[in-house]
């Protein structure tokens, strides 16, 4: 149960910086507020074998601020803080967070994305990873329970569409893109004609 039992402003973080730029545009003096944060890598991991993709369920606590449960759906996911190649960073976190021992080789970019572009321009790395159950060596669910609250979850090819319509399953903009990227581009027909 989650109990919130202080709000406080923070003037340093490890993670977030806020600043006020001022810059010109077109001649005309401007500002803006802005946040740095750290990048980040990201994966659909798909298990071929089992018609399934390998997900996280994560407690994020803005989320919990406003729906009083907090609990999203994602792609696994990490930021890029330990100055290390991104294909190795995504390696590494599939199987802290999933329990998946993949060779780098698995581990293919897809693409890179830059969210929140008015604010902190956040650019994330995307990758596709296929597993078998072999390679499942971990538990997963993150480096420290202590610091974070990840469950592995498995979503059928065949469920993926209701899935992505269901409103009541808080899921973050990547995931739906690289689930549908997924079953569009690389494996069509996942999914039937009845599911549509």
């Amino acid at each position: 149960m989650i109990e919130i039992t202080a709000t406080e402003e923070i003037k340093k973080s490890k993670y977030i910086k806020t600043k006020r730029i001022h810059f010109t545009d077109r001649g005309k003096a401007r500002s803006w507020d802005i946040i740095e944060t750290i990048d980040s890598v990201a994966s659909i991991i798909v298990n071929v074998q089992e018609q399934h993709f390998v997900l996280v369920k994560q407690f994020r606590l803005p989320v919990f601020l406003k729906n009083k449960d907090g609990f999203t759906y994602e792609l696994c996911a990490g930021l890029m803080d330990k100055d290390k190649d991104p294909r190795q960073t995504m390696k590494e976190e599939i199987f802290e967070e999933c329990g998946y021992e993949v060779p780098i080789e698995n581990v293919l970019q897809v693409n890179e994305f830059w969210s929140n572009v008015g604010l902190s321009a956040a650019k994330q790395s995307l990758f596709c990873c296929e597993v078998t159950e072999n390679m499942k060596t971990g538990e997963g669910g993150g480096v420290s329970t202590e610091n974070e609250n990840i469950e592995v979850f498995y979503l059928k090819f065949a469920d993926t569409e209701a899935f992505i319509k269901d409103q009541t399953k808080i899921k973050s903009t990547g995931l739906c893109f690289a689930l549908n990227w997924y079953l569009n581009e690389v494996y069509e027909g996942a999914i039937s004609s009845e599911a549509l």
